[in-house]
């Protein structure tokens, strides 16, 4: 299959350029009008696909509730907004529940699936920090514990690539050295870690942190916390949720000018209300939350922030246009960046001879008008 535009995404800028998609993969990147194309599209902007590292459900399935059939929906509907790749990913409870959840990920992933491509699992708690645990059950928050997180990862067969954790509760950071040895991510969330706490995380094996500014000790001139730390450490990987509920637009626009266009990762922290409507109340780690109308998941008893709905190719849209932040920025927020933070850079985030047909055709108001799936059409 052969596919043009007049603006194609390479070596970051737009290209008028034709796409040969073979056997899953960019096969050329050949000039505009090369060869006879199957399909045109004119202005529409052609960009690799989105990859969401961090997300615990849709259409009404969580990653914890452990079943196959919801899996496989989630990543059949998941692309008709740009996502290719995934990261389903847990929240704290108890080690029966969460081993269930792992193994299901595992299942799918072992039996075959179609639509977006599981990349890994994001294990995120049980080993958080109480006062900024947000939405995760407290009851079953626990200190880090290197042999019980081995017993996560066998039921896993290897597929937690993310762990998000509270590092400061993680004595002599024995699980973070483990973890970082063992090729999972540690991500820094959930947590009341100081400023210098987060250094010595980040010098000890942790590579990013968890929905920057959500969750976290705050900005303070004398005490810069983890959002400092977020913004002082540049060349550490941050994720962030972009739906403007969970971070003032300006707050986008610091974070994203302070850590420049190589390590900030958009995330949509959906939640299983995403695709349902307005007003469904529904358990979320045995809380009760209620999908809002503008796309925030709450608590129902305490009206806190749970999680969001928000869609990969919107949180784009949020921070172009509202947010102020650079195009190739916000692109490679949701492309390149979680690919190098998962180590699948060889493969996927950019248009690329040889890397994977996994690209999202975006109209101009950012909605979607194609994905290709590995050089198929999927939406």
């Amino acid at each position: 299959m052969i596919i043009q535009s007049k603006r194609v995404w390479v070596l970051g800028q737009f290209l008028e350029a034709q796409l040969e998609l073979e056997n899953g993969k960019i096969k050329n990147v050949l000039a505009y009008g090369t060869k006879p194309v199957d399909k045109d599209y004119g202005d529409k902007r052609i960009v690799p696909g989105f990859i969401d590292i961090h997300t615990h459900g849709a259409y009404g399935f969580d990653t914890n509730d452990a079943e196959v059939d919801g899996l496989r929906n989630w990543m059949k509907n998941i692309p008709e907004e740009g996502v290719t790749g995934i990261c389903p990913t847990t929240i704290t409870q108890s080690e029966e529940v969460l081993t269930a959840a792992v193994a299901n990920v595992a299942k799918v992933v072992e039996e075959g699936y179609e639509g977006a491509e599981i990349l890994g699992i994001h294990f995120e708690g049980p080993y958080l920090d109480m006062v900024y645990k947000g939405a995760q059950p407290q009851q079953h928050i626990l200190k880090p514990d290197v042999e019980q997180f081995k017993r996560y990862q066998k039921a896993a067969n290897g597929l937690i690539k993310v762990i998000t954790m509270a590092t400061e509760q993680d004595d002599d950071f024995k699980l973070t050295k483990y973890c970082a040895e063992n090729g999972v991510v540690v991500s820094i969330g959930h947590s009341a870690a100081t400023y210098e706490e987060a250094s010595m995380a980040i010098a000890n094996g942790a590579k990013s942190m968890t929905h920057i500014f959500n969750g976290m000790t705050p900005f303070h001139h004398r005490k810069p916390g983890l959002v400092g730390a977020a913004m002082r450490f540049r060349d550490t990987f941050g994720e962030v949720i972009c739906d403007g509920n969970h971070s003032e637009p300006a707050a986008l626009n610091d974070l994203f000018m302070s850590k420049g266009r190589d390590y900030t990762v958009m995330v949509t922290d959906a939640l299983m209300v995403k695709g349902l409507p307005v007003g469904t109340k529904v358990l979320f780690g045995g809380n009760e939350i209620e999908l809002y109308p503008d796309g925030s998941a709450h608590l129902t008893d305490t009206k806190g922030l749970a999680g969001s709905t928000l869609r990969m190719n919107e949180g784009i849209k949020v921070l172009v246009e509202r947010a102020n932040v650079p195009f190739d920025y916000a692109l490679n927020s949701c492309t390149l960046n979680p690919a190098r933070l998962l180590g699948v850079d060889d493969r996927k985030g950019k248009i690329v001879a040889g890397y994977d047909a996994d690209l999202v055709v975006l109209n101009d108001d950012y909605s979607v008008e194609m994905t290709y799936l590995k050089g198929k059409e999927a939406f």
